[in-house]
């Protein structure tokens, strides 16, 4: 619905810099507008202490006052024509999205095993027999089981535990099912043992 004299945000021009405000967008817009150098570089100096006193945050998180000076000209467009204080080349930084982290999911052959599981398999394959290799068979293969659990909801089979680790394992680790005997799984445990800092953090 469009009602006459209501201005919508929808219909307003899109802030460059939400953080701001469009009061602080407007007055930019105005410094733009003035006529000599001397006028916009006054009002752009009003502008960065009003900038200061509604966003404090950007002065702590860079260390200095060249924060408002960039986000000031990122705000005009790269249009207000001043002599700028600072060098304002590599504003467009405040900008810039974060590359996104590569994710591949093939790196994993079965994802709900994760990472800690596949660097298991890996290891076994190059292990020779012996009780090391037999004491870290049993151990992924009852985190392997804790995982099947979670990612179930509960659900277990000693059958497909066996089958996964020998496939993952390119057939290097064959548990007997017969002999083989699971440890009672509690979910929310980790049988694994995993090395943590003692006494960091701790007071």
């Amino acid at each position: 619905m469009d009602i006459k004299g209501i201005d919508y945000n929808t219909q307003r021009e899109k802030l460059v810099m939400p953080e701001y405000g469009r009061e602080i967008q407007l007055m930019v817009q105005h410094a733009c507008s003035l006529p000599s150098k001397e006028e916009r570089l006054r009002c752009a100096k009003s502008i960065v202490r009003l900038m200061e006193s509604r966003n404090p945050q950007a002065r702590v998180n860079n260390s200095d006052a060249q924060a408002y000076w960039d986000h000031l000209y990122l705000i005009s467009d790269k249009k207000l024509d001043i002599d700028w204080p600072y060098d304002v080349s590599l504003a467009e930084k405040f900008l810039a999205k974060p590359v996104p982290i590569s994710y591949n999911k093939s790196r994993f052959k079965m994802r709900h095993y994760g990472r800690l599981l596949d660097e298991s398999f890996e290891r076994l394959k190059s292990m020779p027999p012996g009780e090391e290799r037999d004491e870290l068979a049993r151990l992924t293969a009852n985190q392997m089981k804790r995982d099947l659990a979670n990612w179930g909801h509960g659900s277990t089979d000693d059958e497909k535990v066996a089958d996964d680790i020998a496939r993952l394992t390119d057939g290097v680790i064959q548990l007997d099912l017969n002999e083989f005997k699971f440890e009672k799984i509690i979910p929310g445990t980790d049988p694994i043992p995993m090395k943590r800092n003692k006494g960091k953090g701790r007071r």
